[in-house]
C-alpha cells in the first residue's frame, strides 16, 4: 500500500482546500453548527449541492460521460476527506448516489435522459421505498402490491423510515408484482412521482427531537396509486438484483475522515468543559484514556479504508471488505457522539428546540449553556439508527463470517 499523496494529487487537495473555503461560507457554517445528523434543511441543502454542482463536483463517483468530474479513486477519496474535514453538509444520497448508479446500469436511454441531469443538479429530490411495517431486514419479505393495470401499475400498501420524503419529488421504490417463485423474484424497481394522487406522507417523530427544519423520517402511504410501466427499471421481477446493486453504493464512503473530525470536536469541548477537580476536562486522566483509545479506532479504521482504496486504485475489488469497513466506521461514529454527551455533561440535555414549551403554547426560554452543547444529545440519538441501516452491523458480521471467514 503507498501512503504517499503524488504532487499533482498534492495540488488537487489545495484546489479543494481553496474552494471550500469559498463555498462554505458563515451561513451555512452555523446551519451545520447545529445540525444533528450532517444535513441542512431543503433549502440549504439544495444551496450547497448546487455550488458542488457548479464546480462540477456534485456527484465524484459518477462517470464522466454522465456528467461526473471523472477523478481517479484516490482523487474521490481525497476530496471525500476534505469535504469531511471541513465539516461541509453531506451530500443527500438517496438520488446522487443511490438511485443514480441503478439507473446508469438498469435504466433505458430515455430515463437516463430524463432522470440524470436533474438529478446532477438537484433539481429532483430523491428518497428511498424499501422498508415496510414488518420487512425491514428481511426485505425480500415486502408486501407492496403493483398490480398492472393497462399502462400503469397499481400501488397499494405502505412504506415505513422513508428519509426526507416530506421534501422527496420522486421515490426509487421496491414493490410486489409476483407471488410466483422465491420471495425475490416477485420484486420490482419502480421510479414514482411522489404528487401522484393517493400518496400520503405522514411525519415520524425521533427521540433525537424534531429540531426546526430536520423532520427525517416519514411512513408513506399508498392508495391505489398508479404509476405508468415506463417508470419500471430494468425487467420486472428484477428488483432484487437491483435493490443489491444500489447496496453497493449505500454502504460505500469513507468513514475516517468524518471520524477524525467529530473526535476532534470533542477534543475542543474537553478543553473547555471542567472536570470534577475544577481543572479541565481535557487533562482529566480518565477521559484522556477514553479519548485516546478512540483515537486508535479511528486511525484503525482510516488505514484500513486507505488500504482499500489503493486496491481499487490497481483494479482490486472491495468485495465484502466494505461490510468491515461499515461496521467498525458506524460503530465507531456512535462511540464518539457517546463520548461528546459525556463531556458535555448535564449541559447537553436541554434539546435546541424546546418544545415541552411549544406544547404548553408558550415561548421556549434561553437555551442554557454553550452553543456547541445543543446539538450533542439530539445527535447521540439520532445516531443509534448508523448501525441499523445499509445492513445492520449484525448482517455486516454474518456477511463477514462467510465471507472474509469461511465459516
Amino acid at each position: 500500500m503507498n501512503l504517499e499523496y503524488s504532487a499533482g494529487e498534492q495540488r488537487f487537495r489545495e484546489e479543494v482546500r481553496a474552494w471550500i473555503d469559498e463555498a462554505y461560507d458563515a451561513e451555512l457554517r452555523e446551519m451545520m453548527a447545529q445540525s444533528k445528523n450532517g444535513y441542512l434543511d431543503k433549502e440549504g441543502q439544495r444551496c450547497w449541492q448546487k455550488k458542488l454542482h457548479a464546480r462540477g463536483w456534485a456527484a465524484p463517483d459518477w462517470p464522466a460521460e454522465y456528467g461526473g468530474p471523472g477523478w481517479t479513486p484516490t482523487e474521490r477519496f481525497l476530496f471525500q476527506s476534505e469535504i469531511a474535514a471541513a465539516g461541509c453538509p453531506r451530500v443527500v444520497p438517496m438520488g446522487l448516489k443511490m438511485v443514480a448508479p441503478v439507473i446508469m446500469r438498469f435504466g433505458t436511454e430515455l430515463q437516463k435522459a430524463r432522470f440524470l441531469p436533474p438529478t446532477l443538479s438537484s433539481d429532483i429530490f430523491w428518497c428511498q421505498g424499501y422498508s415496510e411495517p414488518g420487512s425491514g431486514s428481511d426485505l425480500s419479505s415486502l408486501q407492496m402490491k403493483a398490480v398492472r393495470d393497462g399502462d400503469h401499475y397499481v400501488l397499494n400498501g405502505s412504506k415505513i423510515w422513508t428519509t426526507h420524503a416530506q421534501w422527496a419529488d420522486w421515490m426509487f421504490c421496491l414493490v410486489r408484482t409476483s407471488r410466483d417463485g422465491s420471495k425475490q423474484a416477485g420484486i420490482s424497481f419502480l421510479l414514482v412521482e411522489m404528487k401522484t394522487p393517493g400518496i400520503t406522507v405522514d411525519p415520524l417523530p425521533l427521540l433525537d427531537g424534531p429540531m426546526p427544519g430536520e423532520q427525517e423520517v416519514n411512513q408513506v402511504f399508498f392508495e391505489d396509486v398508479r404509476v405508468p410501466l415506463e417508470n419500471l427499471i430494468g425487467e420486472e421481477g428484477q428488483g432484487w438484483t437491483c435493490a443489491k446493486y444500489l447496496l453497493e453504493f449505500e454502504r460505500g464512503g469513507a468513514y475516517g475522515p468524518t471520524l477524525r473530525y467529530q473526535l476532534e470536536k470533542v477534543r475542543q469541548i474537553a478543553a473547555r468543559q471542567p472536570a470534577d477537580d475544577g481543572g479541565r476536562l481535557i487533562d482529566d486522566a480518565s477521559f484522556r484514556r477514553k479519548l485516546l483509545e478512540l483515537e486508535i479506532q479511528v486511525e484503525a479504521v482510516d488505514a484500513a479504508e486507505l488500504r482499500l482504496f489503493s486496491g481499487v486504485s490497481s483494479g482490486a475489488s472491495i468485495g465484502a471488505a466494505s461490510s468491515m469497513v461499515k461496521l467498525a466506521g458506524t460503530e465507531t461514529l456512535q462511540a464518539i457522539s457517546e463520548l461528546a454527551v459525556e463531556a458535555v455533561g448535564p449541559q447537553g440535555w436541554p434539546f435546541i428546540r424546546d418544545t415541552w414549551a411549544e406544547v404548553q403554547g408558550r415561548a421556549a426560554a434561553p437555551r442554557p449553556g454553550p452553543d456547541y452543547a445543543g446539538a450533542l444529545l439530539p445527535r447521540y440519538f439520532n445516531y443509534r439508527k448508523t448501525s441499523i441501516y445499509g445492513g445492520s452491523s449484525e448482517i455486516q458480521r454474518n456477511i463477514i463470517a462467510k465471507q472474509v471467514l469461511g465459516l
